[in-house]
């Protein structure tokens, strides 16, 4: 028996277990490689107060602090969660667990475009996050990829820090609203739409990439630094369908202000939230918050008993 179970060990599931855990809670926490944490695929962190370094190296030790405070770790992909009157049957591909408590902290990952050569650079030219990785690329020429509101934010993120960019859509047109296209206007940005990115070019990093008008009918290579894939982000959240917990249109969790969801016993953080702002950090603050409401609630239960 677990007073709490965290599903998920990226930045909020590893905090949340460390602070289950330093309240003094019997926590156990799941890793899996699928979804993989998008912190280990960062090839630098610079925006992270006191670190500095590959993305894999800080969360190994995030890890490394969940379980020195206590926490247990399973390398178990979590299939199922159960609720059975006031605690929680978690079914892993390996074994069983019960808890009082759950916290999801899941993730998700964003959605790859299928461009020829995309996977082969990721880390090296290809990035899904603007905020993370725009900062390499200040002073050199990149595109993004794209054709909704995350499309043209990450475009003016990168103008607004130096970067040479061009939007690329698929689309006739941008599907966003007048504001953000008159913000791309003012800045002068570039956009190419009714285009595809049909493969991207490059020995150790990307140096070019092909791309093919379907109005023109012409295809075009374009020399680059870089490529940011904004065609959106799949929430790793079916695994609480069954438990009733509400989910927004795009697949997210609902949560209050303490991340809460509407079941009683399950909280949840992190990038599987329905939340405006995803990074490294704003997810550390959901897990905290995430397992102190965790512990609230079991101090409410003890009193209840």
């Amino acid at each position: 028996m677990y007073d709490v179970a965290v599903i998920g060990a990226g930045p909020a599931g590893l905090t949340a277990a460390m602070y289950s855990a330093r309240y003094g809670l019997k926590t156990i926490f799941f890793e899996t490689s699928d979804p993989i944490s998008q912190l280990s695929l960062a090839a630098k962190i610079e925006n992270y107060p006191g670190f500095e370094g590959v993305g894999m190296e800080l969360l190994e030790k995030m890890k490394e602090q969940a379980l020195k405070a206590g926490a247990e770790g399973k390398l178990e992909k979590v299939i199922k969660i159960i609720k059975l009157n006031k605690v929680f049957k978690v079914i892993t591909e390996s074994g069983e667990y019960i808890a009082k408590a759950v916290i999801v902290a899941t993730g998700g990952k964003y959605k790859e475009a299928g461009i020829d050569g995309e996977k082969i650079f990721i880390g090296r030219g290809v990035s899904y996050c603007a905020t993370c990785d725009g900062a390499f690329f200040k002073g050199r020429k990149v595109v993004v990829f794209g054709s909704g509101r995350r499309a043209v934010h990450e475009a003016l993120h990168l103008h607004d820090i130096g970067c040479k960019v061009s939007i690329i859509s698929a689309s006739p047109q941008l599907k966003v609203e007048k504001f953000l296209i008159d913000r791309i206007e003012k800045r002068k940005i570039e956009v190419l739409t009714d285009t595809v990115i049909k493969k991207i070019i490059g020995s150790n990093k990307v140096e070019k990439i092909v791309i093919f008008n379907k109005k023109d009918k012409k295809e075009i290579e374009l020399e680059v630094d870089g490529v940011f894939i904004a065609v959106g982000m799949i929430p790793a959240t079916d695994i609480v369908a069954e438990l009733g917990v509400e989910r927004d249109a795009g697949g997210y969790i609902k949560v209050d202000k303490e991340q809460k969801t509407n079941v009683d016993g399950v909280f949840a953080a992190g990038d599987c939230c329905s939340k405006p702002l995803k990074q490294v950090l704003t997810a550390c603050g959901d897990g905290v918050l995430a397992a102190y409401s965790a512990y609230k609630y079991l101090m409410a239960l003890e009193v209840e008993f």
